[in-house]
């Protein structure tokens, strides 16, 4: 069986310090693409994310910290609201697709999920 890369969602909420903070930031941005301030989205073989929430897990304080590791499904649905991170013209490209934003409608179809 071959291995394959798969997108994480990686989040985290840091108590208290904002030295960890700064320190769980850098090394995130090292390692996968930021999509909000405390959200990030990598694309990880499974050895390479088990390396990844290791190097975490020295950083943060376990008792105080969240850190939070999703996988994504190949075809996600994703709603955007707001301003993005990223603008139009800034892509990230995984097997033909921009994985920034993976299954995102646009506004007009995004407005049929709401309900009053």
């Amino acid at each position: 069986m071959a291995r394959r890369r798969r997108l994480y969602l990686i989040c985290y909420d840091i108590a208290e310090d904002p030295k960890r903070l700064a320190r769980v930031a850098r090394y995130l941005e090292k390692v996968a693409f930021r999509v909000q301030y405390s959200v990030f989205v990598g694309s990880f073989f499974e050895h390479s994310l088990e390396g990844v929430l290791r190097g975490l897990g020295e950083i943060i304080d376990p008792r105080k910290d969240d850190v939070r590791c999703y996988p994504l499904p190949e075809q996600a649905e994703v709603v955007l609201l707001g301003p993005q991170l990223f603008p139009e013209d800034i892509l990230l490209i995984r097997d033909g697709k921009n994985v920034l934003r993976l299954g995102a409608a646009p506004m007009a179809q995004q407005a049929e999920l709401f309900f009053t």
